[in-house]
């Protein structure tokens, strides 16, 4: 178990390998894919097939002579531990029923191979490869030549390597181990503990060596040298105690108790070096006694040590007997002193310039791609708990840093920040909603265009009243025409007056007039309002609005002319504060994006320990964000203190409050003249509503008289036709039958009576029935066989009633109450008269369409938006 190697110009440099340990041949494919297949479902053992086949082979070369080359071991070893990590979290081996059972590890003690441990247990398994995987780092260092400088410096990495896989043996592997029913020694916690101490001697010697190599001062020497011998030390006596008394070989501890013996002796002959330039011979003759005794009482147990690491002891001994006799010479001519004991003196000095590899980050399996589809419900379930914590964590921070922006702008705010800043600089500004209602206003023609809106009202108001005058002219001309014509024929002409037909037209038309005429006054009013208040609305002129703000400038006379240093700190605190407020957001997005990247499933699968203590190592991750979050908010509540103070400086020098009240009667200016406009738009758009909707209505009544005046125009001709005949004495009795007009009750066949039959069907709903225009004399006149078609006096109310004075500035043209259908002018319709205009009902089958413009109801002007005092 010893290997030699080449001495230095001091020593020997002997040191020790350990060899691996053994094992028995075992099958992990047929039980792990018959566990996928019962777990899961034969997809995912055939989808699994390679990572069971590399599971296979890892275990194949573990099993076989090492190779040749102990790096392609180590790596082997290293590869197949992850494997293992994987496997421990996703495949349960035990004796247990339901678990795998049909699976034994067998390995043999490294150090008495009659000895062997056999369990259904992984952890023996990792423990096993955990102890080799430290073996071969051993192999490794001793495979380099130490005759070198390079090579004695890559031999103590390899020994720290082999230091830190035993050491990860102990920590995490050996008492697991050792819970089972067949155990070994070189598994157990104190021969891990003590293999860790050997290899760190070892490396610890190495770096002696380099730095005798190097000259350094025998001060340096004698403490590196030192802690080579306390390394050693510490192995020998776990070595001499329980479990390992008996376990190793003589030669093994009689090679550690003489290495033991040697570095401490070799840290006196040091020391004595350094005490010798010091003239400290007193101590000087003591260490160097300390040093030979130590090498003569260890000399007494070397039985079965290598004659190197004896040669090596005997040529030190002359060394310190040498120097020892050259001081008491010295001590006895010159310096006299007396010599201290041995036991009287202090420890010598240690420095190590070794410890043992990490080998967490080496054996870490979380990146490990094999069996990554199957997750257990354990898993699943200590994800979502970690997820849980982790949320929380990013809840309170953020609510923090969200609390922290809300303060710095409710504070700002209060101090008018920086919004007074920026008046200085002549950067005014209005509250947003402010700004955007003045922009709607602007963009809409603000008051400059409401005189454009007023010719407008004029316009639709002239439209309107021409359209009536013109109405009322064609019922004047066709009464005037009928008066003519009665004038000229008197008893003949037996047509109904123009007057009384046209009563309820006539009744409409003088409502639409008095409606117009109301809304002029309204009109008026509105032009009225928009003079007196222009000078108030003038303010919404400026564009941008911000130029109607009054301004903020400095002081007319300073005492100490300091306003640029005032200004110019509060500036900077400004800056200050609004760097922090960046930094928050920068942090908010830090622990988003950790949290989108931190995935710690793979850490789970392969973490053979406590759930929580994985967490709370986790979980720290987000620490130091944490951490600068809370000085963030702290730097900026003492930056807001720092802030209000130098902003009461400001105020105070550029007599702040002035300006804010100046600035508030401005918003309250621009408020007013805002609601001025608007109202005034509103009572324009009303207008403009009630002159479309009674232009259209005009028009209709319109029509109607046109139609009116049509069919009696027809009517008209017909008459003189009759007239004419009984003037030429044409006799109408031969004619009875045939003549034009028909007998009473009966419909005249004419070009006129189907609009005749449509009228009477129209006209069912009247209370009454029609009575003629004509009733003839009991016996027929000559010449007068039947009337003409009936027209009768209107026998509805009118459906327009003239609205009270306080009424709406632009009445609705239509009645409150409603004609039946038919009967609106009290006579039938004639050809084109559809009926009233707004008295349809929409349900009547046949009725024209509502027009496409709805009056509005009467409208008050102290009631409403149209017009405000």
């Amino acid at each position: 178990m010893a290997a030699a190697s080449s001495s230095s110009a001091t020593v020997t440099n002997i040191m020790l390998a350990i060899y691996e340990k053994k094992t028995n041949s075992i099958d992990l494919y047929r039980p792990l894919r018959q566990y996928i297949c019962f777990t899961y479902s034969e997809r995912e053992a055939v989808n699994l097939e390679d990572d069971l086949s590399t599971v296979k082979t890892l275990r194949s070369d573990i099993e076989r002579v090492p190779d040749p080359a102990p790096t392609t071991r180590r790596d082997l070893l290293i590869s197949y531990f992850k494997a293992l990590c994987l496997i421990e979290t996703r495949f349960p081996i035990s004796p247990d029923r339901d678990h795998i059972n049909s699976i034994q590890f067998t390995w043999f003690d490294a150090f008495k191979q009659k000895q062997k441990a056999v369990q259904q247990n992984i952890h023996l398994e990792k423990a096993a490869i955990l102890f080799n995987l430290g073996a071969v780092y051993s192999q490794i260092g001793l495979s380099y030549d130490r005759a070198t400088v390079e090579g004695r410096r890559q031999a103590s990495h390899a020994f720290i390597a082999a230091a830190g896989s035993f050491a990860f043996l102990r920590d995490n592997a050996s008492t697991k181990a050792s819970m089972g029913n067949s155990t070994t020694v070189d598994l157990s916690v104190e021969c891990a503990g003590m293999l860790e101490r050997l290899m760190l001697a070892q490396a610890q010697e190495c770096v002696f060596e380099n730095t005798i190599a190097k000259g350094s001062t025998p001060g340096v020497c004698a403490k590196i040298s030192r802690q080579v011998g306390l390394y050693y030390e510490e192995a020998l006596a776990a070595l001499n105690a329980a479990p390992l008394k008996d376990h190793f070989e003589k030669a093994w501890i009689a090679h550690v108790q003489l290495k033991a013996a040697l570095f401490y002796a070799e840290a006196c002959y040091r020391y004595g070096l350094e005490l010798h330039e010091k003239e400290e011979i007193a101590e000087e003759i003591a260490r160097l006694r300390s040093g030979v005794s130590t090498l003569t009482e260890a000399k007494k147990s070397s039985k079965g040590a290598p004659a190197q690491l004896l040669d090596a002891i005997s040529k030190l001994e002359v060394y310190l007997n040498r120097n020892l006799e050259r001081a008491m010479k010295e001590n006895d001519r010159v310096y006299l002193m007396r010599v201290p004991s041995p036991s009287s003196l202090p420890p010598l000095p240690a420095f190590s310039m070794v410890k043992s590899m990490q080998m967490n980050d080496v054996l870490d399996a979380s990146k490990e791609k094999m069996f990554a589809s199957l997750v257990p419900d354990s898993s699943a379930k200590a994800l979502s708990r970690y997820t849980e914590m982790v949320d929380d964590v990013i809840r309170t921070q953020a609510e923090k840093l969200q609390q922290g922006s809300e303060l710095t702008r409710v504070r700002l705010k209060e101090m008018d920040l920086p919004d007074s800043i920026l008046a200085l600089e002549g950067n005014f500004s209005l509250p947003e909603d402010l700004k955007n209602e003045v922009e709607k206003v602007q963009a809409s023609g603000g008051p400059a265009g409401l005189e454009a809106e007023l010719q407008q009202l004029r316009d639709l108001r002239r439209v309107n009243q021409e359209l009536l005058v013109q109405t009322e002219e064609l019922l004047q001309k066709e009464a005037a025409e009928d008066a003519q014509f009665r004038s000229q024929f008197g008893t003949r002409w037996t047509r109904p007056q123009s007057s009384t037909l046209t009563k309820t037209l006539q009744e409409r038309l003088n409502k639409f007039a008095a409606n117009l005429k109301q809304a002029g006054e309204s009109d008026v009013r509105i032009e009225r309002s928009v003079r007196e208040h222009s000078s108030l609305m003038s303010i919404l002129n400026h564009r941008p609005i911000e130029a109607a703000l009054p301004s903020l400038s400095r002081p007319i006379m300073s005492l100490d002319a300091n306003e640029d240093a005032i200004v110019g700190a509060l500036k900077q605190s400004l800056r200050q504060l609004e760097t922090l407020g960046a930094q928050r957001a920068g942090l908010e997005d830090m622990l988003k994006e950790m949290k989108r990247k931190d995935d710690i499933l793979p850490k789970l699968m392969t973490s053979t320990g406590s759930y929580e203590d994985l967490f709370r190592k986790e979980i720290a991750k987000y620490d130091h964000i944490c951490e600068e979050i809370a000085q963030n908010i702290e730097a900026q509540e003492q930056l807001l203190m720092q802030i209000q103070v130098q902003n009461e400086e400001f105020g105070a020098v550029f007599n702040l409050e002035d300006y804010k009240a100046s600035r508030e009667k401005c918003y309250k200016q621009i408020q007013a003249a805002l609601a001025k406009c608007k109202e005034i738009k509103e009572n324009i758009n009303e207008g403009l509503k009630f002159y479309v909707t009674l232009q259209d209505a005009i028009n209709n009544i319109k029509q109607q008289c046109s139609d009116f005046v049509m069919t009696r125009n027809i009517q008209c001709r017909e008459m003189m036709e009759d007239v004419q005949r009984q003037m030429a004495g044409f006799n109408f009795q031969d004619r009875e039958s045939t003549g034009p007009y028909p007998s009473v009750g009966q419909p005249r066949q004419n070009p006129r009576s189907s609009t005749q039959q449509l009228t009477e069907s129209q006209s069912i709903s009247h209370p009454s029935p029609q009575t003629p225009y004509y009733r003839p004399p009991e016996q027929p006149m000559h010449g007068y066989g039947h009337p003409p078609p009936p027209y009768t006096a209107p026998q509805q109310p009118s459906p327009y009633h003239v609205p009270p004075s306080t009424g709406a500035p632009y009445p609705p043209p239509h009645a409150q109450q409603h004609a039946p259908v038919g009967h609106e002018y009290g006579q039938p319709a004639y050809p084109g008269w559809r009926g009233p205009y707004y008295n349809a009902p929409a349900e009547q089958s046949g009725s024209h369409p509502r027009p496409p413009y709805t009056i509005p109801n009467p409208y008050h002007p102290h009631q409403s938006g149209y017009y405000k005092q």
